[in-house]
């Protein structure tokens, strides 16, 4: 965590990064992969303090959801920018010579997790070969695969999940996919117990989350918008994570009236205390981070689990361009 001189003395180098004020503001249009949550803190940050403003940005949230296909509106051209969800979306662009690139990386560690009851005896990754467990269709085609070639796990054992914690609380031997950032809450909020939770991180799974992805033409055509964009969303990070967070979630609560105050916090307190958002590599380059080394990792991982073709260009989808000279404010 930053001791509070290093904590000003990365807001100020920040400050200093602003550009003046532009005549008019460039209009972006931002779409997350889900609802408002404290997961995309910095981004509420960065506009309810007005720090895209400052950076002569005209930024609208989208939200995302269940019923909405982020990637297929930034395709379109609906969106400047979205948020993709993991690493997997980005090599895929690259598979399909999709013309969109990864250009940071909001997360250093993947959220997702497998959650199980408490004195179920499915305490860990290897205890669940064999066991039934619930994932949605996304997963099944990334990061299930991953855990089939690492666990031995089988097709057999795959259960439908739909985004709900009902079957969770009724059978007291599911597991399922959650977010490490609100399920456990939810489950402990009605049952008065935490369950078990498997950070797919923990598991030696080593992709990105939460990227920021846009087009191919916009990092050629106009490069100083994509950089204003992404350290603008990078001091809104820094000043959700470590200063006030007050304004993020007044805004987040405002436009997700489903959140709760203590979802919000539990959320908040996840991401500091795993070192989600600032851990790794984000610790000498800045918020955003990424590296060749880790992509090559992460690539070769999948490509052995047999994701992808091992003679695949995977740097098709995404470019450093715009996160490996420390704007991200490196410390």
């Amino acid at each position: 965590m930053f001791r509070p001189v290093q904590i000003a003395a990365a807001l100020a180098a920040c400050l200093a990064l602003a550009p003046a004020a532009h005549a008019a503001a460039d209009v972006v249009t931002f779409g997350l992969d889900w609802v408002a949550e404290p997961e995309y803190g910095g981004y509420y940050q960065a506009l309810a303090t007005g720090i895209y403003k400052k950076y002569g940005l005209d930024v609208t949230i989208e939200e995302g959801g269940p019923s909405v296909n982020n990637a297929e509106l930034l395709v379109a051209g609906r969106l400047t920018f979205d948020i993709t969800s993991n690493a997997f979306l980005a090599l895929n662009f690259a598979q399909e010579h999709i013309p969109f690139v990864a250009v940071a990386a909001g997360f250093q560690k993947d959220p997702d997790i497998l959650m199980a009851h408490t004195g179920a005896g499915e305490d860990n990754f290897a205890a669940l070969k064999g066991k039934p467990i619930a994932v949605s269709a996304d997963t099944r085609a990334s990061w299930w695969i991953y855990l089939r070639a690492k666990y031995g796990y089988s097709d057999s054992q795959l259960r439908p999940y739909g985004f709900s914690l009902a079957p969770f609380f009724t059978n007291p031997t599911a597991v399922q996919e959650g977010y490490v950032t609100s399920e456990p809450y939810l489950v402990h909020e009605k049952t008065g117990k935490w369950p078990v939770v498997m950070m797919l991180s923990d598991s030696g799974f080593d992709g990105y989350a939460s990227l920021i992805a846009t087009s191919n033409k916009l990092v050629q055509t106009d490069p100083d918008l994509v950089q204003r964009f992404i350290e603008a969303s990078a001091e809104g990070w820094y000043s959700y994570l470590y200063g006030n967070p007050a304004p993020a979630f007044k805004a987040i609560l405002a436009a997700n009236p489903d959140m709760t105050p203590g979802l919000m916090q539990y959320g908040y307190d996840q991401l500091k205390a795993r070192g989600i958002v600032d851990s790794g590599d984000t610790k000498t380059l800045g918020i955003y981070a990424m590296t060749d080394a880790r992509w090559a990792a992460f690539f070769n991982q999948m490509a052995a689990a047999g994701l992808y073709d091992k003679s695949m260009n995977y740097k098709a989808g995404y470019t450093l361009q715009f996160v490996d000279h420390g704007f991200g404010l490196k410390k």
